[in-house]
């Protein structure tokens, strides 16, 4: 057993509410860890996100002592050992020690215990099963700190052993990497989610998505994104991405970084699935995105190429008929794309240039408001109806096609004038 500390990594520690909860859930012979990745987080220098709690306390047991001590308790996952106890505002999730009895590739039945080693080996990755107690000694019981020197993702034990409790870990495997590893990945990890990949197929699609969004939202998922097309794994989760390639997303990784944008996870999607509406439809009904997301992604692939020597006016049409988003992300993939292949291409830079241009351009535009409605053509002598409609709608092609001219009186003139045509 190896130990550290993070009592100066970690300034959470000192928080009095969590201190009291750690106190009264070690109390009488029960013990109590901070556990897994809050610990790994401090030893990298990261902030800590959810701190979590592993307890010899049965679940009853952490209610109770939790609920006398002021803290309200909630059952989340109790049949699995996980209450969630809110101190001073805050939630822990408290985990009663297990083993795993039963696993079918996707759930666990669990057994309850207080063998901190059991606990551990039933974990993922060996810099996820380190504890910590209430004064930051850190307790490593399967080599999870050398593993965090190193930046080694390594899973516990047998990493076939590991994927066959959870297939979802072979995606986790590659997403961790992506964060926190370093150089090329555990050559035995690779080798087992290359030869399991087809359990991934049984996995929910909410999971799947969920995994592979967390993957596309690391600083750089271009390493983990190449291993796992080497592996296989990509194309059995992406198929879309199989013939069109991953080498955009180094480009647009690349932009972020330089040009200061934040991480997109659906952009990064885009750069590496091919800009097909109906494909891009069912890429997302398979994996059962959210509506918002599934949107995006079509009103990207349904959007138009652009020029980048396009004029500022074409382009505002463009973006009122196509829709603003999906010739945003357009625009951002274009530039990524551009500024990429400068290095090589001498065009390649004038390209970039024109992509910012047309970037700047969107980004100040507000879309305009068609200023006339069928109340507007009633009063004016057009009755309801289709015939409005078409009026309606051949008026406001005119008016874009004008640079959204003119205004409301100006088209009431128009209308009037053409209003016999389609009576």
């Amino acid at each position: 057993m190896s130990t550290a500390s993070i009592a100066d990594r970690a300034p959470w520690l000192k928080d009095e509410a969590l201190q009291r909860l750690l106190a009264v859930l070690s109390a009488d012979g029960e013990e109590a860890r901070i556990a897994g990745g809050a610990v790994r987080n401090a030893l990298l220098g990261e902030d800590a996100g959810d701190i979590d709690i592993a307890s010899t306390t049965l679940p009853d047991e952490t209610i109770a002592r939790a609920e006398r001590a002021g803290f309200k308790a909630v059952p989340t996952g109790y049949e699995h050992g996980t209450v969630t106890v809110i101190a001073a505002g805050v939630p822990h999730e408290v985990t009663t020690l297990r083993a795993d009895v039963e696993t079918d590739g996707r759930r666990a039945k669990v057994r309850f215990g207080r063998d901190w080693s059991q606990d551990a080996a039933r974990r993922d990755f060996t810099i996820n099963a380190l504890y910590a107690t209430a004064d930051g000694t850190v307790i490593d019981l399967v080599g999870g700190l050398a593993d965090i020197g190193t930046r080694t993702l390594r899973f516990i034990g047998d990493p076939e052993d590991r994927i066959r409790e959870d297939y979802l870990r072979i995606l986790r495997f590659f997403r961790f990497f992506a964060r926190y590893g370093a150089g090329r990945p555990d050559a035995a990890g690779l080798k087992a989610c290359a030869r399991l990949k087809e359990g991934l197929d049984g996995l929910s699609a909410e999971r799947v998505w969920m995994e592979l969004k967390k993957l596309l939202s690391a600083a750089d998922p271009s390493r983990a994104l190449l291993w796992m097309r080497q592996s296989g794994v990509l194309t059995r989760v992406l198929p879309e991405s199989e013939k069109w390639g991953i080498d955009a997303v180094h480009g647009l990784v690349a932009a972020e970084r330089d040009l200061g944008w934040a991480p997109d996870p659906l952009l990064r999607l885009a750069s590496i699935v091919p800009p097909d509406p109906v494909r891009i439809a069912a890429l997302a009904l398979r994996l059962k995105t959210s509506n918002a997301d599934r949107d995006r992604l079509i009103a990207w692939a349904a959007a138009p190429s652009i020029a980048p020597t396009m004029v500022e006016g074409e382009l505002a049409r463009l973006a009122y008929r196509a829709g603003r988003g999906g010739i945003a992300d357009r625009l951002a993939l274009a530039l990524a794309g551009a500024r990429a292949r400068a290095a090589g291409e001498d065009t390649a830079m004038v390209e970039a240039g024109g992509y910012w241009r047309l970037r700047r351009f969107l980004a100040g535009w507000t879309p305009p408001v068609f200023p006339l409605s069928g109340a507007d053509l009633i009063a004016i002598g057009v009755p309801a109806g289709p015939k409005m409609g078409n009026l309606l709608r051949d008026l406001e092609e005119a008016w874009v096609d004008a640079g959204f001219a003119p205004d409301k009186a100006g088209l009431l003139e128009r209308a009037e004038s053409l209003k016999s045509q389609y009576l």
